[in-house]
């Protein structure tokens, strides 16, 4: 299993993915909202959503993990 982490600190937009979900290489699983700017957060493989931390409306730091996906 791999994790996806937040790139910089800011607020969780828009959660893109659910648990159950196959998602592809480079495919946006996170939207953060940082300083009025969207951030998508991509996928960096493919694999099967297994659990999604990240809540719409909450905030993250950096690093924080935002989902977890099984190769």
């Amino acid at each position: 299993m791999t994790e996806i982490t937040a790139s910089m600190a800011g607020n969780v937009w828009k959660v893109l993915v659910k648990a159950g979900d196959t998602v592809e290489d480079g495919q946006d699983v996170v939207i953060l909202e940082s300083m009025k700017m969207e951030i998508p957060i991509a996928a960096d493989f493919g694999g099967k959503v297994v659990e999604v931390k990240a809540e719409e409306g909450g905030f993250v730091n950096e690093g924080d993990v935002l989902v977890i996906i099984e190769d």
